[in-house]
């Protein structure tokens, strides 16, 4: 086989979806020569919080996230390319409740949880009266002045406390398994977007009258589960010749006469002209201090919040027919912070014997996780939730089975004033090491399609500096 000519070595430090979507842009470029690429990963598999198993006789039931946003181009425009198309599904019409004093259906029209009209909250159990008068006087509120870049204090300011406690809330901090009083609305680009006008109301009016018209779900999945996307990215890279190294951790990246040295804890020195981290913002802290003690200290101040899943295949149950899940806000709440009917939401999650698939989580920003995750049992877990369910529900779920997946320290927490830290971060390697980039869910957003965006531009930025190197160089 001939040697096929590449444009100098990057090393990427984590496995992860932002790390091998990197490597698969470098070592497949849109124009010009590929890249040479080493991976490198900590743990002994690639994915990170994406992992996939068979559950209930069900294959590619996902232990973390499950599904990515099937209107942010970049991910499903990635799932076609590495041939999964005709493998892509959505989720059903199964609707989505909250549960307090009961449950009651999320109301239609919300983003992120915040109304954009006010006929379904008026129509909904959920708040009371007072709650939705409150919501309605938006429009005709002064502008909310400084809200501290909070998710919380903008959401109260406009909305008051109910729609904050029993709809942004729980939304919110399901997804970032945060407390959105200590969250940055800026990082919550829904909202963000919301929040330059006056009303907040008005404003998604006008959004909405003058958006396209889109179409189709807002999310899809591989019937296999999220971790095809990383076979696919995994077997990608490796043919065309990258290498991924797992089990192996990094100690340091260090600046040598001519380009960049990754120093691994095993005692490998690798050469590379170009590095991107993408590791979580604890374990690129302790390799950054020799490049910078200022990027490596505002890294190591990232908070993590940690967090439990509970999958269970339990009998069915009427109570729960054509419901994908439920919320507990915070009033409401012990440890389960969100449950998901699985075989409800996902059709090809539906046991052969007709039981149900439920996927419980436990943990968030802002309240003790460590017992969950270093101390209770898996047994211990699961009779937390069965108690819990059976107290929001008035069923019995006891499992047929259930596996328990802990993820600690796993989730960045986007304090107020986090994206203003992360410019700062990137101002500053850019001035002293520019062919060091950082990228990944600690720095711009943790989902499955901010992540491919962050790897993509991450890797065209690096093409670019590589390009420019041996401009100079010729």
């Amino acid at each position: 086989m001939d040697r096929v000519e590449t444009r100098g070595h990057v090393v990427v430090i984590g496995g992860g979806i932002t790390g091998l979507v990197a490597a698969h842009r470098l070592t497949h470029p849109a124009s010009g020569m590929p890249t040479r690429v080493t991976v490198i990963e900590a743990d002994d598999r690639c994915g990170g919080k994406i992992r996939t198993s068979s559950f209930a006789g069900v294959e590619g039931v996902d232990e973390g996230p499950d599904s990515y946003l099937a209107r942010v181009i970049a991910a499903g425009r990635l799932s076609r390319e590495l041939g999964l198309g005709d493998t892509l599904t959505n989720p059903t019409d199964a609707h989505a409740c909250v549960m307090h004093a009961g449950l009651h259906p999320i109301p239609a029209g919300l983003m992120m949880g915040v109304p954009t009209g006010v006929g379904s909250l008026a129509r909904s159990g959920l708040l009371t009266w007072r709650g939705k008068v409150r919501a309605a006087l938006e429009p005709v509120l002064p502008s909310s002045g400084d809200h501290g870049d909070s998710v919380g204090t903008f959401v109260r300011q406009r909305f008051g406390k109910q729609v904050h406690e029993l709809l942004v809330d729980p939304l919110v901090g399901g997804i970032y398994a945060a407390d959105t009083n200590n969250f940055s609305l800026a990082t919550v680009p829904q909202l963000a977007d919301l929040a330059g006008g006056r009303s907040v109301l008005l404003t998604a009016r006008r959004r909405l009258r003058l958006a396209p018209p889109t179409s189709g779900p807002v999310f899809e999945t591989p019937r296999a589960g999220l971790s095809a996307i990383i076979d696919s990215l995994v077997r990608s890279i490796t043919e065309a010749s990258g290498s991924i190294l797992t089990s192996t951790s990094v100690a340091e990246v260090v600046k040598v006469e001519r380009g960049l040295r990754v120093h691994t804890n095993d005692g490998r020195a690798i050469a590379a002209d170009a590095v991107i981290v993408t590791s979580p913002a604890a374990m690129s802290a302790d390799m950054m201090r020799t490049l910078s003690t200022e990027v490596a200290s505002t890294l190591a101040a990232t908070e993590h919040a940690s967090v439990v899943m509970v999958t269970m295949q339990i009998p069915t149950h009427e109570r729960f027919t054509g419901m994908s899940g439920y919320l507990v806000p915070k009033p409401d709440q012990d440890r389960v912070t969100a449950v998901s009917f699985g075989s409800n939401k996902w059709a090809h999650w539906r046991p052969a014997d007709g039981t149900t698939i439920v996927r419980v989580s436990l943990g968030r920003d802002g309240v003790p996780t460590r017992d969950l995750t270093d101390e209770w049992d898996d047994d211990r877990l699961v009779r937390r939730v069965v108690d819990e369910m059976r107290t929001h529900t008035g069923v019995d779920v006891s499992p047929l089975q259930y596996r328990v997946t802990r993820w600690p320290a796993s989730f960045p927490q986007y304090r107020p004033r986090h994206l203003d830290r992360i410019d700062d971060i990137e101002r500053a390697l850019a001035n002293t090491t520019p062919t060091v980039l950082l990228a990944g869910a600690s720095m711009r957003g943790i989902g499955i399609a901010s992540c491919i965006t962050q790897a993509e531009a991450a890797a065209t930025r690096t093409l670019a500096t590589l390009a420019d190197a041996t401009h100079l160089r010729d």
